[in-house]
């Protein structure tokens, strides 16, 4: 991991886990109530206490949730099992450094877009180096292009266990490409994909190409930030320590989304009613309700289309992320799902028995099988050959999961660090670009008062900047 000339002192970072997401727009377009989490429940002696995701494939929850249930009745512990918000932008944080704080934390969690890096700064977290070799030991090797290592290990210690491997999709309607005569393999920047959804755009018939939200969100926050790097963008130098945000690139990504989302513009027909304002669930509607062509979203858009039989799911094609404007590759995963173990836990021992419990491939794969490819291997050896040839696309995300140099992610060209996640939990990226749709700033102005804001995260959590 490369070396950090600074530290987000662990008081600051709990001032800015503690905030929750603001919307992008004016108050008044239609924006949604981001949801925030229940309150936790207390760990005791004896009693396993284990939050989880809430799946978007019900039938892995239910094996998920069976096999929890089965573990704590084979270790004769009481079971307390319950979901949680996994977004950055929730109050998880918050009410886990509350809860670590009073000494009554639950056992483990089962996480997906929460900073580890964050939890690790505030110290909630419990060294899990252990499980991870047992791990590696029984499954194999950690796929190498999840940067696993770069989000959850510090100081040579990791403080979670890499559960679920994937890569985030880019699905478009084939059928609807052949239609106009467009090869989906021609579509490799999103220039390309941007002019394939006009093409393929048919408003009277409610059928709308574009269906990327630029809305605080985690598709949105992914999408915004994929396109800011592809033009050569990036939120600070290669050390993470220093915001480098205002550049004349991140300034032409600016103007490619005002230009992408003017309702007078001339990519007006491919966007779908409200789109500026969807949240995490709505392209995934949309998408199902066959309104949209193409989108940006995790596997759950896939496996909702295979679970619920939509009669254009044998035409979804899934693309390979968009090459940058230069030609660079952007190929690779991530670590999709954490289990992790908090500081004082009542019954630490028996939380790590269960992270071990939950990757038997005779648990694992079970929920992997059925989820659509939101639930895939962390190991190289729980690949099995009976997994792959489960789904046509699993092929895919392995090639994706196994790249040797994988992209770096939203922390690119630095390796993450609670900072930079400090970046997205306040949805400064989806802010600009709000200020951009609404016609309150210039591309320029946008860009320029977007890292001033990351200045002063940085500034506030100790990290001074030139």
């Amino acid at each position: 991991m490369k070396i950090m000339r600074g530290n987000l002192t662990r008081r600051q970072m709990l001032r800015r886990s503690a905030a929750t997401g603001a919307g992008v727009l004016a108050a008044g377009s239609g924006f949604p109530a981001f949801a925030q989490d229940a309150d936790l429940p207390e760990g005791a002696a004896g009693k396993l206490t284990v939050i989880h995701r809430t799946e978007y494939f019900e039938q892995a929850q239910i094996i998920f949730r069976d096999t929890v249930g089965e573990f704590a009745s084979r270790s004769g512990a009481e079971l307390d099992i319950s979901t949680t918000n996994p977004e950055s932008f929730g109050d998880f944080l918050g009410k886990m450094t509350a809860a670590v704080n009073a000494g009554n934390p639950p056992d483990i969690a089962y996480t997906s877009n929460v900073s580890i890096a964050q939890m690790n700064l505030l110290g909630l977290l419990e060294d899990m180096t252990d499980v991870v070799d047992e791990a590696v030991k029984r499954y194999g090797n950690i796929m190498p292009g999840i940067n696993a290592e770069e989000q959850g290990r510090f100081n040579d210690r990791w403080m979670a266990v890499p559960f679920l491997a994937g890569t985030t999709g880019h699905f478009i309607r084939g059928d609807k490409l052949a239609e106009k005569g467009i090869d989906p393999k021609s579509l490799v920047t999103y220039d390309q994909r941007r002019d394939a959804a006009l093409a393929i755009s048919d408003p009277d018939s409610e059928f709308w190409g574009w269906g990327l939200t630029p809305n605080q969100s985690g598709d949105g926050f992914g999408f915004v930030t994929t396109l800011i790097q592809s033009f050569g963008g990036h939120y600070t130098d290669e050390t993470g320590m220093i915001v480098q945000f205002d550049t004349p690139e991140t300034v032409a990504a600016a103007e490619w989304l005002r230009e992408t989302y003017d309702r007078n513009g001339r990519f007006a027909a491919m966007l779908p009613p409200g789109v500026e304002s969807w949240g995490d669930i709505s392209n995934n509607e949309a998408y199902l309700a066959g309104n949209i062509g193409y989108t940006h979203n995790a596997f759950s858009v896939y496996a909702q289309s295979k679970r619920d039989e939509v009669s254009f799911f044998k035409d979804i094609v899934l693309l390979p992320a968009p090459r940058a404007i230069n030609g660079d590759h952007r190929d690779g995963g991530n670590v999709t799902g954490w289990l992790t173990v908090f500081k004082g836990a009542p019954n630490v021992d028996l939380a790590k028995q269960l992270a071990l419990d939950l990757l038997d491939p005779a648990n694992f794969n079970r929920m992997s099988e059925v989820a659509g490819g939101l639930f895939m291997p962390a190991y190289e050896n729980l690949w099995t050959d009976e997994l792959i040839a489960a789904d046509p696309n699993f092929a895919i995300i392995k090639e994706q999961v196994s790249v040797a140099d994988p992209f770096l992610g939203q922390s690119w060209p630095a390796n993450p660090n609670a900072a930079i996640d400090a970046i997205r939990a306040q949805g400064v990226a989806e802010q600009m670009t709000g200020n951009l749709i609404a016609g309150r700033m210039s591309p320029a102005e946008a860009v320029t008062d977007a890292h001033n804001k990351m200045v002063q995260i940085f500034e506030e959590g100790g990290i001074a900047q030139p």
